[in-house]
């Protein structure tokens, strides 16, 4: 397995507090596929206003974690070292869960196709085994 912690993710993604949302890789193969975690804590600070009485992380940055978990895969390969990977598009979404503080956030991302700098992955999300999130996300290399 190859696995990658918080300064070796930071090597790899342009991304940084507040705005990386991968804490460490499990195991990934570049240009395959990445599976990482995000922790979260009652501390993001998205749950302030996300929401006061009920802390619920947004759907948007469960999809912006599985792309940052994709974009390991993909920026990990030689070639791709030192580039970004954009959102080419976000097809098939569906959220199945919700994440709240305390959470163990897993999140998977395969490459399923790929023609020169773009490509499509097939993301989930899950907490506890339980699917929270399901999506292809397009990427641009560039």
């Amino acid at each position: 397995m190859n696995h990658l912690n918080i300064k070796q993710i930071e090597e790899i993604l342009p991304h940084r507090h507040p705005f990386l949302l991968v804490d460490y890789i499990e195991d990934y193969e570049p240009g395959e596929f990445a599976v990482g975690y995000k922790c979260v804590t009652f501390r993001e600070d998205f749950f302030q206003g996300h929401f006061p009485q009920e802390p619920v992380m947004p759907g948007v940055l469960i999809v912006e974690a599985l792309a940052q978990t994709g974009a390991v895969a993909i920026l990990s390969k030689p070639e791709n070292k030192g580039k970004i990977a954009y959102f080419g598009g976000i097809d098939k979404c569906r959220f199945k869960g919700k994440v709240q503080p305390g959470d163990k956030m897993k999140l998977e991302m395969r490459v399923i196709k790929q023609k020169g700098p773009m490509g499509v992955g097939e993301a989930i999300a899950t907490v506890d085994g339980k699917l929270v999130v399901k999506a292809e996300l397009t990427f641009m290399v560039g």
